[in-house]
């Protein structure tokens, strides 16, 4: 689910393609895991509004967590950095590579934090007046 932070990290590396690539793996999770979770929900309950309420949940939970919120994280984070570089006119080669560094570093780092303002967010909006619990 997290591919596209790791095609961030590595943007300013490699070809463009390649991210855009990181983000349909990620995508393409987030659609696997709605359905599974909606048709685990369909199968227990035989409730297929319960289901579409429980597919909406995931994918909307999903793009926010594992797509959206952390990918635009990683790509300002590895901005700035590669910014910062420039205007230090650090001309080494490794100096390159720092943006990723730093980004594939920060992974670990900024998934709780998001995952829990989504919760919060999602518990405020959609599982509010969904009544999803």
């Amino acid at each position: 689910g997290y591919s596209n932070e790791l095609g961030e990290s590595f943007r300013p590396l490699i070809d463009k393609k390649w991210v855009v690539g990181s983000y349909a793996l990620a995508i393409g999770y987030v659609f696997a895991d709605t359905y599974d979770k909606s048709m685990k929900e369909y199968t227990k309950s035989e409730n297929i509004k319960k289901s579409m309420l429980v597919a909406g949940d995931v994918v909307t939970w999903q793009m926010l967590a594992s797509v959206m919120i952390p990918g635009f994280t990683i790509n300002r984070i590895c901005w700035a950095v590669g910014k910062g570089i420039k205007a230090s006119k650090l001309k080494h080669k490794f100096f390159k590579s720092v943006p990723t560094i730093i980004g594939l570093s920060s992974i670990p780092f900024i998934i709780h934090p998001i995952d829990t303002a989504v919760d919060k967010l999602m518990d405020e909006t959609y599982r509010k007046y969904l009544l999803i619990k």
